[in-house]
């Protein structure tokens, strides 16, 4: 048996670097390293995969939320809410512009933002939403759309870890992630689904004007060189990350399937364990269902009952099975983050998460043998301790 890695990207790269290769020559050969051709092709190939008007490339994911709450015109003490079960980007840049963040409890099961929550969240001060397409399932968007649309509120989709991913809106019609909401934003961090060699982000918006303003923000506020029409920023996607994304972008259906394919087969593994809950597409979904996309598994993550899970991890360690703890520390707990208006009995669903949760391998080359030596490790040592 091959080495179990966490994210194989070499075994990814050997399969296209015939493809690959020529892309970065050519901008090597090129020298267009900022804002080449390859920067525009590859934009004008996700727009039409996304189905979005405007995808503006940047620096990074991070940057790309930034940008988006920039462009909105949100102003210091704008409250901003999101979900307090996620990495610290989503919330880091809401404090970096001075604006409120208002952290909310998440669903058990899909692990992503509460729509009740957000509504008992929502005040005068309330300017936009972020709900995070979390491990690479779809939050309920069209609950959340209408309740912005009551509440006169921007959305704004943090789909760094769920591009390419379906939502089925209530009347049978299918949106891509990053698609639904008044902008979006992605990264493109190589362990991502569809990832550079690098860092890289971007922006996506069906909003013309707000996507004029974002060209601007990405590029020092010019639409003109050496005239800043808007406060603006340096950050741009370079040349040979645009060569590898436009390369591998035809292949990120193919990829997701595989995610697909090796959650189903972890699912079938550890199916009706009284200690282990498997993930699964939208609530309204039963397990991994194959009539829709709205889960693309960037992280395969289990709920554990009655396991202690960090002697879990100690265990996969031993056995050299990589593995995640996706968060340990719920964010209003974060020293940079906390607040004496958060009440932990609030966060109930995210307090327990942190302590329960554990993320296994999850990527396009994992096999058959493999699956089976994870799960049966993981089966091992829970049912030992029984």
């Amino acid at each position: 048996m091959k080495k179990i890695q966490m994210v194989d990207l070499k075994g990814q790269y050997a399969k296209i670097k015939d493809i690959i290769d020529p892309s970065i020559e050519e901008v090597m050969n090129s020298a267009a390293f900022i804002n080449g051709p390859k920067v525009h092709e590859f934009q004008k190939n996700l727009e039409d995969y996304l189905g979005v008007k405007h995808v503006i490339p940047c620096a990074n994911g991070t940057d790309a939320l930034q940008i988006a709450m920039m462009g909105l015109g949100l102003k210091p003490g704008d409250e901003v809410i999101t979900a307090d079960f996620t990495f610290a980007a989503t919330v880091e840049v809401i404090a970096l512009l001075q604006l409120t963040p208002v952290l909310v409890d998440v669903d058990p099961i899909t692990f992503n933002i509460d729509v009740d929550a957000i509504k008992k969240a929502i005040t005068p001060n309330t300017k936009a939403i972020v709900p995070v397409h979390l491990f690479g399932l779809a939050a309920e968007m069209d609950a959340i759309m209408d309740l912005a649309k009551e509440h006169n509120l921007y959305v704004i989709e943090d789909n760094a870890q769920g591009i390419g991913a379906d939502y089925t809106h209530g009347d049978g019609s299918k949106t891509k992630t990053g698609a639904i909401s008044h902008v979006a934003s992605t990264s493109f961090f190589p362990s991502k689904n569809l990832g550079c060699y690098g860092d890289g982000g971007a922006i996506f918006t069906n909003d013309d004007d707000l996507a004029h303003t974002i060209r601007g923000i990405v590029n020092h506020g010019m639409y003109e060189r050496y005239h800043h029409d808007v406060v603006g920023v340096n950050s741009r996607l370079d040349s040979i990350q645009a060569a590898v994304l436009d390369a591998k972008l035809p292949h990120l259906d193919t990829y997701n399937n595989a995610r697909q394919s090796a959650a189903r087969q972890y699912n079938e593994a550890f199916k009706n364990h009284p200690n282990i809950t498997t993930p699964s597409g939208l609530t309204k979904c039963d397990g991994i269902c194959d009539t829709c996309d709205c889960h693309v598994f960037h992280q395969y993550t289990l709920n554990l009952v009655n396991v202690d899970r960090d002697a879990l991890v100690a265990h996969l360690q031993e056995k050299n099975v990589p593995c995640g703890v996706y968060y340990p520390i719920p964010l209003h707990r974060q020293k940079a983050y906390k607040d004496e208006r958060y009440n932990e009995d609030d966060f109930k669903v995210t307090n327990e998460l942190v302590k329960s949760v554990i993320s296994l391998p999850m990527h396009t080359e994992l096999d058959d043998e493999q699956i089976k030596f994870i799960t049966s490790t993981v089966l091992n040592f829970i049912n030992s301790k029984s």
